[in-house]
C-alpha cells in the first residue's frame, strides 16, 4: 500500500509536490523556437584547428563547475561561429553535459558574451519565458533527485551518455513562474554567500602560503628575534621514522565513532593537516596486527604515494589511542635534545622548497606510484632557528590555521544549508508565495 499522501500534495514523477503545481518534462518548458533543444556539432564540424585565441567562446565540460558557465574559453571565429548558429546558446540558456561528466549543468550568463557555442559534448535548453524561470530549473537540474534522474537515464554502452530524447523526456515540477522566481533568488543568495566565502578562505589560504614562505625561510623575521639559523639534517633531529602494518578494512565503512578500531587512509594527510576522521575499520581478524597509533606531538609523513602527493604530512596534536597508522605512513619521533618544535617542522615541510625537495628523493619506475626512502629523506637539509623563534613561527601560523578552519567549517555548514533549503524549497515543502 502506497504511502498516505498529505493535504494539498499529490504525487507526480518528481515526487511530491503542491496541487498548485504542475507536473511536466524539459520538452514541456522549452520555448517554441526552431533550436531551442540542441546538441554540439557534429564531430568533424568543430575540432581543434577551429580554436583561435578570441572570437565566440566555446563551452566545454570544464567552463562548468558552477551556476554560470565561466573559465577559461577556447574561441571559433565570428565566421565558424555562424556557420554552427544551431549549435549557438545564449544568454538565459541552460546547458547541460551529454556525455563525460554527467550531471553538470549551468546557465548561459548576460555578460560578457552575446554568445556561446556548445561543445560536441554539451547540450543546450532555450526555456519559454512564460513558464520557466531558468535558474530555477538550473537548481531543479542541480538538485539530489535530477541528479539521480539523470544518472539513471544515461545508456551505459560505450561512454554512458544521455541524448536530446532523454533530455526532453527529464520530469520536472513547474510551480506559477512568480513562485519559480522568488525560490531561486532565495537560493541564488544562498550561492552567492557561498561564493563570497570560497574567495574568502582562497584569500586566507594565500595569506598562510605567504606567511609560511616567509618567515620558514628567514625571508622575514618576528620582532624580537635575529640570531642566526644553523643548518642541519633531517637526520639531526629525527629520532625513528616508524611505519605500520597492512591490514585489511571491515566493509570499507568510515571509522569515525571514537570507540571503534580503525586504520588511517593515506588520505588522512592532505595539504599539511591531519584528519583522523579519513579512516576505515579494520577488519576484526586484522585488529590483533594493528599496533601503532598515532601519538601526540608527532608527524604523520606519507612514504608511498602517487607523485604529487608522496611526503604529504601532518602534525599530531594528541594521542589516538584507537586509530592506527598503515604501512604507507610514517610516524615520526624527534630526538629530546634536538631543540626542535614539531609542529613548526610540519609546517617546514609543507612549504614549496622542501615539497620539491621530498618529491626529488622519492624513488619508483611507476609513473603512478613513487617511494621514500628513510635515508633519502633524512639526508634533506633543512635551517633550524631556535626553539622559541619555532615556536613563535608555529603559533603565528597556527593561528592562521584556525581561522581558516572555522571559514572552511562556517563554508561547508553553508553548503549542508542550501542543500537542505533546496530540498525544502523544490518540492513546495515549504511554500515562499
Amino acid at each position: 500500500m502506497s504511502a498516505e499522501v498529505r493535504a494539498g500534495y499529490k504525487r507526480t514523477d518528481v515526487g511530491l509536490i503542491p496541487e498548485d503545481w504542475e507536473s511536466t518534462t524539459i520538452g514541456g518548458i522549452a520555448s517554441s523556437t526552431r533550436n531551442a533543444i540542441v546538441g554540439g556539432p557534429f564531430g568533424s564540424d568543430l575540432v581543434a584547428t577551429d580554436y583561435v585565441s578570441d572570437g565566440v567562446p566555446v563551452i566545454r565540460g570544464q567552463n562548468m563547475s558552477g551556476p554560470a558557465v565561466s573559465g577559461a574559453f577556447a574561441f571559433v571565429t565570428m565566421q565558424k561561429a555562424k556557420s554552427l548558429s544551431a549549435n549557438l546558446a545564449h544568454p538565459g540558456d541552460i546547458v547541460v553535459t551529454q556525455r563525460g561528466t554527467l550531471g553538470q549543468v549551468s546557465l548561459v550568463p548576460a555578460h560578457p558574451y552575446a554568445a556561446y557555442l556548445i561543445s560536441q559534448s554539451q547540450m543546450k535548453v532555450t526555456l519559454d519565458p512564460d513558464q520557466a524561470d531558468p535558474l530555477f530549473y538550473y537548481y531543479v537540474l542541480s538538485s539530489e533527485l535530477h541528479q539521480r534522474i539523470i544518472s539513471l537515464s544515461a545508456i551505459q554502452t560505450g561512454v554512458p551518455h544521455i541524448n536530446l530524447g532523454i533530455l526532453r523526456r527529464i520530469p520536472v515540477q513547474r510551480p506559477p513562474v512568480g513562485e519559480q522566481t522568488a525560490i531561486a533568488a532565495v537560493l541564488g543568495q544562498i550561492d552567492a554567500l557561498i561564493r563570497a566565502l570560497d574567495q574568502l578562505v582562497a584569500k586566507k589560504r594565500g595569506l598562510k602560503q605567504a606567511a609560511m614562505q616567509q618567515l620558514l625561510t628567514k625571508q622575514s623575521r618576528l620582532a624580537t628575534f635575529s640570531g642566526s639559523w644553523r643548518q642541519v639534517l633531517l637526520a639531526d633531529v629525527i629520532a625513528s621514522l616508524e611505519a605500520g602494518v597492512s591490514v585489511n578494512a571491515d566493509s570499507g565503512e568510515q571509522g569515525n565513532d571514537a570507540h571503534e578500531i580503525s586504520i588511517l587512509k593515506t588520505s588522512a594527510l592532505s595539504g599539511g593537516r591531519f584528519d583522523p576522521a579519513e579512516c576505515k575499520k579494520i577488519a576484526a581478524v586484522d585488529i590483533a596486527r594493528a599496533r601503532l597509533n598515532p601519538e601526540r606531538d608527532t608527524i604523520l609523513i606519507s612514504r608511498m604515494n602517487t607523485p604529487n602527493l608522496v611526503g604529504e604530512c601532518g602534525y599530531v596534536d594528541r594521542d589516538y589511542p584507537n586509530l592506527f597508522v598503515p604501512d604507507r605512513l610514517w610516524m615520526t619521533r624527534f630526538k629530546r635534545d634536538a631543540g626542535l618544535n614539531a609542529l613548526w617542522l610540519s609546517y617546514l615541510l609543507n612549504t614549496s622548497s622542501l615539497k620539491t625537495q621530498i618529491a626529488a628523493a622519492a624513488t619508483g619506475t611507476s609513473g603512478s606510484m613513487k617511494n621514500l626512502s628513510k635515508h633519502a629523506f633524512l639526508q634533506i637539509p633543512i635551517l633550524l632557528p631556535s626553539i622559541d623563534e619555532q615556536q613563535a613561527i608555529a603559533a603565528v601560523l597556527a593561528d592562521m590555521d584556525a581561522e581558516l578552519i572555522a571559514l572552511e567549517a562556517r563554508r561547508d555548514k553553508t553548503l549542508a544549508l542550501k542543500q537542505a533549503m533546496m530540498q525544502e524549497l523544490l518540492t513546495g515543502n515549504t511554500r515562499l508565495v
